[in-house]
């Protein structure tokens, strides 16, 4: 355990409340947008496009962020994602929406996991230090998944809308309530110190990331193998599994804001897990000896005979699958250098996003045409044979606290 620095409370306050607004909606938007006509080919649609151009707008914060400012390239992420949230409560046709959710990046999977969110990741290694990277890592992401858990049990909010004030378009008032906590998360930016930024040697020196070859092989084969993760994890995004489980078990929007809140309560305390593990067995090994069975789990719930089961069956698998996202942050900020930092998380995180953006392009479709659980299939399996490379690939590449010199110390 350590206490965190200001810089990286208010980082944890900014993205925890971001995560709340991202949370809320991946369980409401594939329903929302089902009760105005659009079929769930439609729904991938969208969902999908907004998370490539959440992929693209990663790639660019990873190449220019340090250069126009990392507080400055936060705050303007956070009021775009707000506006994007604030028109999806109006639009009603699939065009202009398939345009408003490019241009503003609409996340819809449930997840936060953009451009301002590799951005964070960067910089917070640079509030601690080595040792105390992956437990500041965990208690980002324990701030995010509270966020997640809270958005989730949000989702009971169209129905108090709709019984309480008698709105007539519950779904909306909750879209513009996402927004406005987006533009509130990008207030905390304002005040963090100078520190966090990339100091540059010459002011008017070249914009992109200056990268030395061993790291940018490193950074290459990283985003190879993130971006098979991710494509699994696309399949498996928060609107699509909450989808089947309305489909399947006939589940509630009242029901389905309880479960994924106790997935998300679970996913707080599996980072904080996965920081205590790896001190002991390493980072790698706990990415990968958690991740693996939490895949087959979520395999095994479509063959639930009921509702309780399969519930069951996705909460053991939430219990784990988070666990390697502190210890991979804090694996990769470890093997590059403090300089590159920007650079490789971008990369690395616009393979996830590209990633979770075919997910639901295909998904939705799959599930329209031939059967409503192959997602939970075809993303299980895909992540099964990442944990599987990933060990092989980099078993013998350590972090710096993991190497035979500081563990002597």
């Amino acid at each position: 355990m350590l206490r965190l620095s200001r810089d990286a409370v208010l980082v944890c306050a900014a993205g925890g409340l971001r995560a709340a607004s991202v949370s809320l909606a991946g369980v409401l938007i594939a329903i929302h947008l089902s009760t105005r006509g659009f079929s769930t080919s439609a729904i991938g649609l969208v969902i999908g496009v907004g998370m490539a151009a959440s992929a693209v707008g990663t790639v660019v914060t990873g190449l220019y962020a340090d250069t126009w400012g990392r507080r400055r390239t936060l705050a303007l992420l956070g009021v775009l994602t707000a506006v994007g949230y604030l028109a999806l409560a109006f639009l009603g046709t699939l065009p202009p929406l398939l345009i408003v959710a490019a241009a503003t990046m609409v996340n819809g999977m449930g997840r936060d996991r953009g451009a301002a969110s590799a951005l964070e990741q960067a910089l917070l290694p640079s509030t601690t230090t080595d040792a105390r990277r992956t437990w500041t890592m965990a208690w980002y992401n324990a701030a995010i998944d509270i966020g997640h858990a809270l958005g989730a049990g949000a989702a009971i909010l169209p129905t108090v809308f709709a019984n309480v004030f008698q709105t007539g378009d519950a779904h909306a008032a909750t879209f513009m309530l996402c927004g406005a906590a987006l533009a509130i998360a990008a207030v905390p930016y304002a005040f963090l110190d100078a520190q966090v930024e990339q100091p540059r040697s010459q002011p008017s020196g070249p914009a992109l990331p200056a990268v030395d070859d061993g790291t940018r092989r490193i950074v290459y084969k990283l985003t190879a193998l993130f971006g098979l993760d991710s494509t699994g994890g696309g399949f498996l995004g928060s609107a699509l599994v909450a989808y089947w489980f309305f489909e399947r078990y006939g589940m509630s929007e009242a029901q389905l804001a309880g479960l994924f809140f106790t997935a998300r309560l679970l996913n707080v305390v599996s980072h904080l897990a996965a920081a205590w593990m790896a001190r002991r067995i390493g980072l790698l090994n706990t990415m990968v000896f958690t991740h693996l069975p939490s895949s087959v789990f979520l395999m095994l719930a479509p063959a639930a005979p009921t509702a309780a089961t399969a519930a069951a069956l996705f909460l053991a698998r939430e219990a784990l699958v988070e666990m390697d996202v502190p210890t991979r942050q804090s694996y990769v900020m470890a093997v590059v250098p403090p300089s590159a930092r920007t650079y490789a998380s971008g990369m690395t995180n616009v393979a996830r996003n590209a990633g979770w953006a075919l997910g639901p392009l295909v998904g939705g479709s799959l599930m329209q045409h031939l059967a409503l659980a192959s997602p939970l299939f075809i993303g299980g399996t895909l992540k099964i044979v990442y944990d599987i490379a990933l060990y092989r690939s980099f078993r013998h590449l350590r972090p710096p606290e993991e190497r035979p010199a500081a563990i002597a110390t």
